[in-house]
């Protein structure tokens, strides 16, 4: 048992196995500490989603921002205003019947066009002596604007600050909570910056208009809650303009909260802070600090009314009446402008008209607080998943399934944000599954480069170079020993070589570059349609196809070698004829002729104690050669036997040339060749000669030789000379036969005599 667990726990299981697990063990650990850069990373994906699909904006919903922009300025007069037109504002909104006016504005100093405030910088003259004394009486503007916010429910403004000072704001709302103690999760500030006593007395409510930007400054989220202090004997809770307006619009007086661990909200046994706010009939889900995850539209100027047009009345009391107004501004110079995922300039006043439109049409962001363990779990399980897979599939595989895994976790998080509009974070668990799937890679890498070093030690002093390689790339599939499989050999062979040799008695060594130039194009073919380069015999090269590895369509695979290697047999020949025009001389043009068979045949190690070598042996193989030797005789360059013809899967140019019995055989077998590919095949003046030639077979087998030399004659030049070599040998063997008649019962099989 000992031994059995010793083997197991090997250097590779530890490396295959090990190093994973390690590496989800320190991402683990990361996420719960969360650097700054995963928080980044984990706010860029939610920013793309929100880009890719923003909320929707609807018109119905009844908020809208009465803008001071910059034409407002031009018409109205720089800001800030006179209290005088503020107060008129007011009043012209509260005539058309606004539900709600809220000031994203602070209030914080006395109007400085009051009279008490500009009487004392005037001369002391009696005049003004005497306004003094009566200056009391004199209207104030501020409380001209208290005045026309009590005729209107008005929401007014404040900003809590970090520094001290400042007075406590005033607050129009109450708050009951359930759950524990909400107070340590909401965000606390040590000073003030609020608007003016009478100002707020005179308000339905006040509100905070603290935003929360984010690491990199973006406003993601707008508190719904604040407090001053640090207990709540020294502080207080306020609502934000936001909760303030809907308050209001409601005609409530309470805010309620919700800790996690409150009546029906999970937290997995944790305190995970406040979960949700509750003004009104509308529920708002919140982060744990009481924050609203804005879901925004993005800029929209149907929100927006200038001033300017209310003041003068040419709104349509319909964008009024029954909504919603927000006071702010948009212009550039009052510098209330935020950055925000959807818009990198955006009024701060659309901020918070945004969160409206999105409580009111209960449409929300949702960051549950069992985010994090599932963003783990599916860290762990896509990493897992990968461990137990990539050693299973290989290299491509493995690619696939790493990519796969990190789409599954994008795709799952997208589906969460459009379904549900949940906000579980991808980035982590995708990126846990790229840092498994490298370290398994490598791991993979390693371990195959060991397996090939292997095979290229194992087995060097016997295979070709071509072959080890492949075997190395797959030394799984080696099979040691001989083992039967159907197979397509192809033999290949230059004409003419010994003519050719002849032309180098005094130059061998022109005649080893001319083979290599010859014979380096051929084997480039042979192995780009997954052939095995069997052996080189001089001039000649044996190749074979579907071993050692599998090769579904090698019948397919070596006629389409054989095409080509035609072709770069033209392409050699145009390059030899253009070098020989420059050193002013001729070149002979080569060809081969190609034989192909497929068969049933034996493969494997072949050869003696001394010597191996792996190769194919049968009797396939042998007609394979003799097909070759035929294609001379034939006057074609391609020969094909009939069990190829039969397995082909594609479409080619065939022509039936014979039926024949190679020397060595008695049983005639049909043989063919291949001018093409299915464009030829397809072709109507192609297909037309072929039935011709059909014809011309039929009457030679039927021994009218009258009428075979007639459609022989018709078929001279039919396909572009191809074949001319093979009819002439027709009359040339038809002649013979009129001499010396076949012997009665000739099965019309042609019984080759050479090789």
């Amino acid at each position: 048992m000992i031994r059995a667990i010793a083997r197991l726990v090997t250097t590779r299981n530890l490396l295959r196995y090990g190093l994973p697990l390690v590496i989800l063990f320190v991402l683990s650990v990361l996420y719960v500490e969360r650097p700054l850069v995963v928080e980044r990373a984990q706010l860029t994906v939610f920013d793309t989603f929100q880009r890719l699909r923003p909320r929707v904006y609807e018109p119905d919903v009844p908020v809208r921002i009465v803008d001071i922009d910059d034409e407002s300025l031009t018409r109205i007069g720089q800001w800030p205003w006179p209290r005088t037109r503020v107060a008129l504002l007011v009043e012209k909104l509260a005539e058309m019947g606004a539900a709600v006016v809220a000031f994203d504005i602070v209030f914080a100093e006395p109007d400085r066009t009051s009279p008490a405030q500009t009487l004392p910088m005037w001369p002391k003259t009696p005049e003004i002596q005497t306004l003094l004394k009566d200056a009391d009486r004199l209207p104030d503007h501020d409380r001209l604007l208290a005045q026309a916010m009590r005729h209107t429910r008005a929401v007014t403004g404040f900003v809590l600050t970090a520094g001290s000072g400042g007075r406590r704001p005033l607050t129009g709302a109450t708050f009951a909570w359930g759950g524990p103690d909400a107070l340590p999760w909401i965000p606390s500030y040590s000073g003030a910056v609020t608007s003016l006593p009478v100002l707020e007395e005179a308000a339905a409510g006040n509100g905070s208009f603290n935003m929360a930007p984010g690491i990199d400054g973006l406003i993601r989220r707008v508190p719904l809650v604040v407090r001053t202090g640090e207990t709540s004997r020294d502080g207080h809770v306020y609502a934000s303009l936001v909760i303030e307006a809907l308050r209001v619009a409601q005609g409530a007086r309470t805010v309620m909260g919700k800790t996690a661990g409150g009546s029906g909200e999970l937290s997995f046994g944790e305190r995970t802070g406040i979960v949700q706010m509750r003004v009104g009939r509308l529920n708002v889900p919140t982060d744990k600090n009481g924050a609203l995850v804005v879901y925004y539209t993005g800029h929209r100027q149907q929100r927006f009314m200038p001033a300017w047009k209310v003041m003068d009345g040419s709104i349509d009391r319909s964008e009024i009446e029954g909504r919603i107004i927000f006071i702010g501004t948009s212009a550039a110079g009052l510098m209330d402008l935020r950055s925000t995922p959807m818009d990198t300039i955006l009024p701060g006043v659309e901020v918070h008209v945004e969160a409206v439109e999105q409580i009111l049409a209960q449409e929300f962001l949702y960051r549950p607080d069992w985010a994090p363990g599932i963003e783990i779990m599916m860290m762990l399980a896509l990493g897992l998943g990968i461990m137990v897979l990539i050693p299973l599939v290989g290299a491509l595989g493995s690619a696939i399934v790493g990519a796969g895994a990190i789409a599954a976790a994008v795709g799952a998080s997208w589906y969460a944000f459009v379904s549900h509009h949940y906000q579980i974070d991808p980035f982590f668990p995708a990126f846990g599954t790229l840092a498994v799937y490298l370290a398994e890679s490598l791991i993979s890498f390693l371990q195959v480069e060991t397996e090939r070093r292997q095979v290229r030690q194992a087995f060097q002093q016997y295979m070709s170079p071509a072959l080890l390689e492949q075997l190395a790339a797959n030394p799984e599939r080696l099979k040691l020993g001989g083992e039967t499989k159907r197979m397509t050999i192809l033999f290949s062979d230059v004409r003419g070589f010994t003519s050719i040799s002849e032309q180098f008695k005094a130059n061998p060594q022109g005649l080893t570059e001319l083979m290599n130039r010859l014979l380096t194009p051929l084997t480039d073919v042979i192995l780009r349609h997954d052939g095995t380069i069997d052996k080189y015999m001089g001039d000649a090269v044996m190749a074979f196809w579907n071993a050692p590895l599998d090769v579904p369509d090698h019948a397919d695979k070596a006629i389409e070698s054989a095409l080509d290697m035609f072709a770069a047999m033209e392409r050699l020949n145009r390059e030899r004829a253009e070098e020989a025009r420059a050193a002013g001389g001729t070149a002979s043009p080569l060809a081969v002729g190609i034989g192909i068979n497929t068969g049933d045949c034996v493969v494997g190690n072949m050869g003696s104690k001394q010597r191996f070598d792996y190769s194919v042996l049968g009797d396939a193989v042998n007609l394979a050669s003799r097909l070759e030797g035929q294609s001379k005789n034939y006057g074609v360059g391609l020969v094909i036997g009939r069990d190829t013809v039969a397995a082909l899967k594609g479409e080619y140019a065939l022509l039936e040339l014979d039926l024949i019995a190679v020397k060595g055989k008695n049983e005639g077998v049909a043989i063919y060749t291949a001018l093409g590919r299915a464009d030829r095949a397809r072709d109507t003046t192609f297909r037309a000669a072929a039935q011709r030639h059909a014809a011309m077979l039929a009457a030679y087998r039927g021994m009218d030789w009258a009428g075979a030399e007639r459609i022989l004659d018709e078929l001279r030049g039919a396909f572009g000379g191809a074949m001319d070599n093979y009819y002439a040998e027709f009359h040339a063997r038809i002649a013979g036969f009129r001499a010396d008649p076949p012997a009665p019962g000739w099965d019309g099989v042609y019984r080759a005599t050479s090789k």
